[in-house]
């Protein structure tokens, strides 16, 4: 087998989806899936989230190759044959895999790689409010009333791994073997309340409570502390997403 360089062979086949990078499938002796990044920080979060899982045998794909450094930045990781878990479904099968994912700890607070530690959960929740902030300043009093319910609350964890994207699509049924979450682009190391608020913005819950089923050991005020979180990340979606519609829809559910 041929060493993967990050080079796209002349017989790989596109799997892009529309997002912001570039997907293939590389029918080698052992296939994997070439990806190329817009964002070499992604890219490097992305290649040190699926390290971590691979160490802990995690419902990922294993990393392979990576060069964040790259021109382009890429990561190889291992070919998956598998089809999306229908939506209707997708509480159900992501019971063990984010209790799986969720068990792995963390030595610090905030993204895996290419970002800023930080010494507390709340600490780094702070600074994501400031950067929402700073991109969209018209929302700057939302943000300083979740500053302050984000002080009045008990937030401070130990960090744990989370996938931060969790969306229909993200899991996947393997034709043989357990489900897997793809996309670890995103993925943080702190509180897994926070991965389940997210999961209910991208499903577009009215009670983010809804999905308080997939916790894992909830802690105290696990209901107050999702709300907080869900709507940091329905902020997040009005100040810094790329997509228009779910740019609007988020500001709309804000005010």
């Amino acid at each position: 087998m041929a060493a993967i360089d990050g080079q796209v062979p002349s017989d790989a086949q596109e799997i892009t989806t529309g997002q912001a990078n570039r997907v293939w499938y590389v029918d080698a002796p052992v296939p994997y899936v070439l990806k190329h990044y817009g964002d070499r920080a992604r890219a490097a979060n992305e290649a040190a989230a699926l390290a971590l899982l691979t160490q802990h045998n995690g419902p990922a794909p294993r990393l392979l190759g990576a060069d964040p450094n790259g021109r382009p930045a890429w990561t190889a990781q291992s070919a998956v044959h598998a089809e999306p878990t229908p939506t209707d479904r997708l509480l159900d099968e992501l019971d063990g895999p984010l209790a799986a994912v969720h068990c792995i700890p963390g030595q610090h607070v905030g993204r895996l790689a290419a970002a800023p530690r930080h010494r507390t959960w709340r600490d780094y929740l702070h600074n994501r409010l400031d950067t929402y902030t700073a991109a969209a300043p018209d929302l700057a009093q939302v943000a300083a009333a979740l500053h302050r319910n984000l002080d009045a609350l008990d937030v401070d964890t130990e960090p744990r791994l989370l996938h931060h994207d969790l969306q229909p699509g993200h899991l996947v049924r393997p034709f043989n073997g357990q489900p897997l979450l793809l996309d670890w682009e995103l993925a943080t190391l702190g509180d897994p309340l926070s991965d389940l608020a997210r999961l209910a913005v991208r499903l577009d819950l009215t009670n983010p409570a809804d999905v308080l089923q997939l916790a894992h050991r909830p802690p105290a005020a696990a209901s107050r502390r999702i709300h907080l979180y869900w709507r940091i990340h329905q902020l997040a979606d009005a100040a810094l997403g790329t997509d228009p519609l779910v740019r609007q829809l988020a500001r709309d559910r804000l005010s």
